[in-house]
């Protein structure tokens, strides 16, 4: 009688909240595949080398290139012995570009969540792409002024590298959740 009974509770239960295991599920099959492919990516270069990958060279590219559009005297230089890009600003070591800098965690986690929150194929993948390209620029945007911000203001490295600058990106990854939720997912068609 005891199976019975729970047998039928689990499956109230499973019934009733199905939509959040959905969900869940859906995430985590989403961000393991993805990340289980940017490993791959990751492994395909040599860290024993130092060598760094082609997309956080291409992030420090383009921190490079937003720092001179913001008339900074800055380059980029390969680190001699780690898998990263150093950035000097006005001749000064200001800061390493490294694998975590680039925000392909931040993109995962938020395409990963768009994919587990249903919508219409079309939009998913249009709002996907939109909010990967924000992300991105976003990003170069933030080590840009990161970079200042420690050109200028040292001894607030621990508060402006761990603190502001991730709230602010993490934020914005926040703020199209929610758009994607409200305006864009088949939940806020039903609503």
């Amino acid at each position: 009688m005891y199976s019975f009974v729970k047998n039928i509770f689990l499956k109230s239960y499973f019934v009733q909240y199905r939509p959040f295991f959905i969900f869940l599920l859906k995430f985590f099959v989403t961000y393991g595949v993805l990340t289980f492919f940017y490993q791959l990516y990751l492994n395909s270069f040599d860290a024993a080398r130092f060598e760094t990958d082609g997309f956080t060279k291409f992030v420090a590219t383009q921190t490079n290139d937003a720092l001179l559009l913001f008339g900074q005297d800055a380059y980029t230089l390969p680190h001699p012995s780690q898998p990263s890009v150093k950035l000097f600003l006005n001749e000064k070591f200001i800061a390493r570009v490294v694998e975590g800098c680039n925000a392909m965690s931040v993109m995962i986690l938020f395409v990963a969540f768009v994919i587990a929150f249903k919508g219409k194929w079309k939009h998913t993948v249009l709002f996907v792409l939109a909010g990967i390209l924000i992300i991105h620029v976003l990003n170069i945007l933030r080590i840009a002024l990161l970079a200042i911000a420690l050109y200028h203001y040292p001894k607030y490295e621990h508060v402006l590298h761990g603190v502001i600058f991730p709230l602010f990106i993490y934020g914005v990854v926040f703020g199209l959740w929610v758009l994607w939720v409200q305006k864009f997912s088949l939940h806020a068609r039903a609503s």
